[in-house]
Parts: structure tokens; C-alpha cells; sequence
């Protein structure tokens, strides 16, 4: 069953920060996002913050100054950290605790107000690191519509291999180059070859794409040996953000078989700052989308009567682009495709639960990615491999530019938004990254 709301959850309730009570502002009282940042200027030392408005609460500050009612020492300890991995090892109970603190110090005509004096930083003075020190990274497959109209491109009478509906596909990428969103991606380099060619060549990818992705931070791990039952699994995710995994199809087509994805990928994955916990999410959890008629109902392993009810997460996703040329001329960025989340196949709780299914020991920290979003319809697919059909359908720029994939300059802008009658609607913040000149191998 869907857990019972609190008083975190109530609509009616605003913050005595002004910003935060904005109509579409992401970051309303009911939001609080937690994430890791530090004051331009001051070097890269993290602190734990949470979101609330156009200003970020110090709970560090805070926790040092034993100025966050209710929140247990452990906790406090934890939000001392340079990282949110003490606090995700804490597992739901700690994140609510935080929240409820924030709440109960951020809510207007608060009797303890006082104590955040000081201690808010506006979030044009901040810098937002990476949350999280990333021990793992792994990224699925989960959306059938991404995974149907990929397959077709290269398999017309047979887009799905055979075991796409019993099993989530995903396979490890590359921690070390998890960034922060804001961070600049160098167009990377490798083999690629053309049909016609008699050998690979060494160059700059020349179709650099990015993918929308929704990302689940792990929370509480489980042991090395130990399953994470399918009931059980939500309480293992601490929240989730937005993940841009850039992707250099030409490397890709070359490179994926028969292992799969290697340099095509590993160069950089962007996820978004700011993490939004799952009680922050519990009013939109919506059920786990349908299976068509004809298709196999998960493995037992894989099913559960709490994640068939409300499994899945109702948020709306949308990429945006803006070309160098656009920036100079001042124009807003264009948006390209706007989809839902709560259409996946496979719902984050069955990507923990078969991610850890043979014994696996997935940790704090660890990010799990849902693979590309897309939707039916060709507004809702979430890459330029799919958007521009390979290339061969290219995107119009309202400068007059043509796009088939990425070029030098471009900037791509990832959001999602939860809105639902009766709640205050709630928002990722932006995942963000700029494509930059590929710097050449020697030789």
C-alpha cells in the first residue's frame, strides 16, 4: 500500500522564504530536495544543503550547530559529510527525519526561524557538486518504446530481442565520469567504421547524442550474497534525479558487439543536483504501467502487489536545446520532447530488485539509471538517435540550424516536474551540459 502523507504534504502550507511559494517554482516547501554545494569562491569543500525556493538551506551549518530539532545524532553526524552518502546509508528514516526538520524550520510563522539565520545561501552564490560519491553506476533499458524504435532501426521485422520482456537489460558504466550537472562534456574520441571502409578510423565522434534518464540513488545496501525482495526495494532507493548519458552512436555501432557499450558511453553522464526523496515523491507515485495484451507478466521475483499499485513515478520529462549561435543571440532554448515516466516497463523498485536478484551487493551511493525515455509518439522520444530517425529526419533550429546530433557549443537541458490536483507540484531543478571541442589524441 502507498504510504500515508504527512503534513510535509499538505498544499496549503508556504514557506516564510518568498521564493519558494512562486507559482512553478521546483523547489516549493513540500520539495526539499537534498543536495551537496558549496559558496562560488570557496573552494570545492561540499556541504549538505536542501533546495527550498532560489535559496539553499545550510544543514550542515545547521547540524553543527545543533540547531535541527528532532533529528537524532546519528543523522546530525551524517549531514556533517562532504557527501550524502552517510545520510543514504541511513536509509528512509534518516531523509525523513531531515525533511520534517527542514519543514518544521522553513514553514511560515515557524517558532524556531531564527535558527537558519545565516545560515541561507542564494543559489546564484552557490556552486552544486555532485551529491553523492558514486561507487557504481549502472544503466537500464527500461523503456520499451526507446528500446522498439532503436530495434527497428536495425532490426525492422524484429526491433525487441526475445528477452527484453522477461528480464530488465541494463549493463555497468562507468562511475569516474558521473558529473555535475553545469559540467562541461569534451566530444570524445574512438574507432569508428563505415560500412564501406576497409578498416576503422581514430576521430571525434561525429554523432554525439544525449538521453534523458531518470536516476535512483541507492540508500540502504544490501550484504554481498543477500536479494532485495521486491517489496522491500523502495525502501532501498533514497530518491531520484535527472541523468543525461551522453552517447557517441558512430563509437557505439562499431564498438557494442558482442560486449556492449564501452567508449561510446564512458565518456560522461550528467545527473542533476539536487536529490528528490522518495517522500517528497510519494504523491505521485502512480501504478506500474500496464503490459499490452499478450505480453508475459514479470517473474515472480519480479512482482509485487505494492509495485503493481503504485510503482511507477508520474513525472514529466522535457529536453531542451540551445546552439552557440542561439546563446550569442539571446534566444531561450528550444524544447525538443517532453515525455512520462510513468510509462516504463519496468519500474525502478524491479531494477533494484533484479540488479541485487543474484547476490549482488549494491551500496550508498550507487546510482541506478533508467535508460532513455521515450513515449509513443515521436514528441515524446528521448534522443536525437530516435527524434531524427539515425540522422536522416534532421531537427530545425529556430536560428535556421540544422541538427541530425550534437554539434560543438550545443547545450542540452534536461527538467522533470510532478504535478498532481491537490498537491504542490514539485520539480528536479535542471540537468545541465555543454558539448565542447573534442581534444585530439597525439599521433
Amino acid at each position: 500500500m502507498t504510504r500515508p502523507l504527512d503534513e510535509t504534504h499538505d498544499a496549503s502550507a508556504r514557506s516564510w522564504v518568498t521564493s519558494a511559494n512562486r507559482p512553478g517554482t521546483d523547489f516549493p516547501l513540500q520539495n526539499l530536495p537534498l543536495g551537496v554545494f558549496c559558496r562560488r569562491g570557496s573552494g570545492n569543500i561540499g556541504r549538505i544543503g536542501v533546495a527550498i525556493g532560489d535559496e539553499i538551506l545550510d544543514l550542515c551549518a545547521l547540524a553543527e550547530a545543533d540547531a535541527l530539532g528532532g533529528i537524532g545524532p546519528e543523522v546530525a553526524g551524517a549531514l556533517r559529510a562532504a557527501t550524502l552518502n552517510e545520510l543514504m546509508a541511513l536509509g528512509r528514516p534518516g531523509a525523513r527525519a531531515v525533511r520534517r526538520a527542514a519543514f518544521a524550520l522553513l514553514r511560515e510563522g515557524s517558532a524556531v526561524r531564527s535558527h537558519a539565520a545565516g545560515h541561507l545561501v542564494p543559489a546564484v552564490e552557490a556552486e552544486c557538486l555532485l551529491p553523492a560519491s558514486v561507487g557504481d553506476y549502472t544503466d537500464f533499458y527500461a523503456s520499451i518504446h526507446h528500446a522498439t524504435n532503436v530495434g527497428r532501426m536495425f532490426r525492422p521485422d524484429n526491433p525487441l530481442l526475445p528477452n527484453y520482456k522477461w528480464v530488465p537489460i541494463g549493463y555497468h558504466g562507468r562511475a569516474s565520469s558521473v558529473i555535475a550537472s553545469g559540467t562541461g562534456v569534451l566530444r570524445p574520441i574512438g574507432q569508428t567504421k563505415e560500412d564501406a571502409a576497409p578498416a576503422p578510423a581514430v576521430g571525434p565522434s561525429r554523432s554525439l547524442d544525449y538521453e534523458c534518464e531518470v536516476g535512483a540513488w541507492v540508500g540502504k545496501g544490501n550484504l554481498l550474497g543477500s536479494t532485495v525482495p521486491i517489496a522491500e526495494a523502495r525502501d532501498h532507493l533514497f530518491g531520484l534525479c535527472l541523468v543525461n548519458d551522453w552517447s557517441a552512436r558512430d563509437l557505439q555501432r562499431w564498438e557494442y558487439q558482442p560486449l556492449g557499450p564501452f567508449l561510446a558511453k564512458n565518456f560522461g553522464t550528467t545527473v542533476s543536483p539536487w536529490v528528490v526523496t522518495q517522500d517528497a515523491l510519494e504523491p505521485f507515485r502512480v501504478p506500474r504501467s500496464p503490459r499490452p495484451e499478450g505480453d508475459p507478466e514479470p517473474l515472480p521475483y519480479l512482482d509485487g502487489r505494492e509495485d503493481r499499485v503504485s510503482g511507477g513515478y508520474g513525472i514529466t520529462l522535457e529536453v531542451y536545446l540551445r546552439s552557440a549561435v542561439m546563446r550569442d543571440g539571446g534566444l531561450a532554448p528550444m524544447r525538443l520532447t517532453s515525455a512520462g515516466f510513468g510509462d516504463m516497463y519496468w519500474t525502478m523498485a524491479q531494477l533494484l530488485t533484479h540488479h541485487a536478484g543474484n547476490g549482488c551487493n549494491l551500496r550508498p551511493g550507487d546510482l541506478l539509471a533508467s535508460g532513455t525515455v521515450s513515449g509513443a509518439e515521436k514528441s515524446e522520444r528521448g534522443c536525437l538517435l530516435e527524434l531524427t530517425a539515425r540522422g536522416t529526419e534532421p531537427l530545425t533550429l529556430p536560428t535556421g540550424e540544422s541538427r541530425r546530433f550534437l554539434e560543438d557549443g550545443d547545450e542540452v537541458i534536461l527538467r522533470g516536474r510532478c504535478e498532481r490536483e491537490g498537491f504542490a507540484g514539485i520539480g528536479f531543478g535542471e540537468c545541465r551540459g555543454i558539448v565542447l571541442p573534442a581534444q585530439m589524441l597525439p599521433g
